[in-house]
This record gives C-alpha cells, sequence and structure tokens, in this order.
C-alpha cells in the first residue's frame, strides 16, 4: 500500500499535494493532503481526486 504519512505525520511539503489510493469495500477512493507555504494541512478522502481539489479550493476560499 502506498502512504502519504510516515510515523502518522502527513509528508507532504509546504505549497505541495500528496495523494493516494485505496480500496474500501469495493469502491476505489483518494487520500488526499495538500499544505499551504504558510504550513497548515489540509486532508480528505474522497471517490475522485478532482473532488478532492474541489474541497481543498472550497476550505482555501473560506479560510
Amino acid at each position: 500500500m502506498n502512504s502519504i504519512n510516515k510515523n502518522g505525520c502527513s509528508t507532504c511539503a509546504a505549497g505541495s499535494e500528496n495523494y493516494t489510493t485505496f480500496t474500501n469495500r469495493g469502491k476505489k477512493y483518494y487520500q488526499y493532503d495538500y499544505r499551504t507555504e504558510s504550513g497548515e494541512l489540509f486532508a480528505c478522502c474522497a471517490p475522485t481526486l478532482d473532488k478532492c481539489r474541489e474541497k481543498r479550493d472550497s476550505w482555501l476560499k473560506n479560510k
């Protein structure tokens, strides 16, 4: 299994995104992390990468 975490902490560098896929009950999902330039972490899971990015964009807009 691919991981975007090390010892339970995100490995996402500032200003970038990391993601991997996993299967749960036969459905594929994306685990997604995004870290802002200032170091704030956004993390979510969704059925598509586009949906993850939509959630990230909404989070950024509402900050």
